[in-house]
């Protein structure tokens, strides 16, 4: 099915990119796990390696219709989406500058992999466009952004870093996971390129792990000639999975989001809890520049406990709420970034990003806020009980 302009964003998710069984007539796409293809004969040469195996290809239909883009590729993680858009788009002797605030394992992989192909990167000291633009060198080549960003959920102007990218000839890119693409299109702001660790949102139910990239056919063709050398492509059975989840991509998020503003202001209203960081705060540093540039704030809430209150035995103290690595599941978990997300950082480039030990990343789920409520109460409780 082709996208049409006209179409609402629950039928985008249902039927763009769908396969139709023309032998059975079952109202799900059929998935094609064959790794062998015809090539003699045939309009297109399919191998799995090449990302164009048919579910393969009616999955990236669908992801380019959410973000509103003219094609994309899907990869086999999050990370590698990321590490295959950014040796597609530098070289030796380039320059990207990238937002101070960004995942543990995109930071680690410019820290630990850059210089050995000789590409050089700066971070900006803060999220405004002045920081970006007084880096920028003669050979800078790529603007790169998050936000939402993990996990203090800071907001990066989009329209502004776009403008200062088109007018030096940059290529803009954006992590969009924490968002995704129901609480923006980061293309409506100028932005070229847009990541995902699909494993998170679009995935939506801890069970996939997977990347996407969505940009136009040009910048797509170059990932893409980079990509089938790299090998990051992912299993046609993930693919159909992923494919099922995005089904129900807005009606899970626009419930996770709804959740997690409650959820903040509980937390905002707790005596027990030092600080908390959600764009839809209004008393967030970010709220208005979130309220022009989103639908909706997202699912995810951080905050830090109050002195004495230690992070991981409240955590192992919680009963319906998991402590769990990763996010974005329709389960609500938690976890401390200092040993998960962000445990490749040494503690002086945590203390630079304002990431602290009591630092909790709540990921809201679909659950009834009352009892993600009651838990944190009682595994407050039990943990201040124990050091009395």
């Amino acid at each position: 099915m082709k996208h049409s302009k006209k179409m609402g964003i629950n039928t985008i998710c249902t039927h763009v990119g769908e396969i139709k069984d023309e032998q059975f007539k079952g109202a799900v796409s059929p998935i094609y796990l064959s790794s062998s293809y015809a090539f003699d004969s045939v309009d297109i040469k399919r191998y799995p390696r090449y990302f164009n195996t048919p579910n393969q290809e009616a999955l990236c239909r669908k992801i380019a219709a959410l973000e509103k883009t003219e094609d994309a590729l899907i990869f086999g993680s999050g990370m590698a989406a990321v590490s295959t858009t950014l040796l597609a788009f530098l070289h030796k002797g380039d320059h990207i500058i990238l937002q101070k605030s960004l995942y543990g394992g995109t930071y680690n992989f410019i820290m630990e992999e850059c210089d050995k192909f000789g590409i050089e990167y700066s971070f900006t000291k803060g999220l405004d466009v002045n920081d970006f633009e007084s880096l920028i060198q003669e050979n800078t080549k790529v603007l790169y952004i998050e936000t939402p960003s993990n996990p203090l959920l800071t907001i990066t102007d989009m329209q502004a870093i776009s403008d200062l990218a088109r007018s030096k000839g940059l290529t803009s890119i954006i992590d969009n996971t924490f968002a995704s693409p129901i609480n923006q299109n980061p293309v409506d702001f100028g932005i070229d390129i847009m990541i995902h660790s699909a494993t998170k949102y679009m995935g939506g139910h801890s069970d996939i792990l997977a990347g996407a990239v969505a940009g136009s056919k040009q910048d797509v063709l170059r990932i893409w000639n980079i990509a089938k050398n790299l090998g990051g492509s992912l299993s046609d059975f993930t693919v159909w999975m992923l494919e099922r989840s995005l089904k129900t991509l807005n009606l899970r998020v626009k419930e996770q989001c709804k959740n997690a503003l409650i959820m903040a202001k509980y937390l905002e209203a707790n005596v027990d809890i030092e600080h908390v960081y959600y764009p839809g705060l209004e008393d967030h540093s970010d709220h208005e520049l979130a309220k022009k540039q989103m639908r909706g704030f997202g699912g995810v809430v951080s905050f830090e406990l109050k002195d004495g209150i230690d992070a991981m035995e409240f955590q192992n103290n919680l009963e319906l709420i998991k402590p769990s690595m990763s996010l974005a599941g329709i389960e609500s978990t938690m976890l401390s970034p200092t040993k998960t997300s962000h445990a490749l950082l040494s503690p002086e480039e945590r203390e630079n990003q304002g990431i602290k030990d009591s630092l909790i990343r709540f990921s809201v789920g679909i659950e009834e806020p009352e009892d993600l409520m009651y838990d944190i109460e009682q595994a407050i409780k039990k943990t201040v009980k124990a050091l009395v």
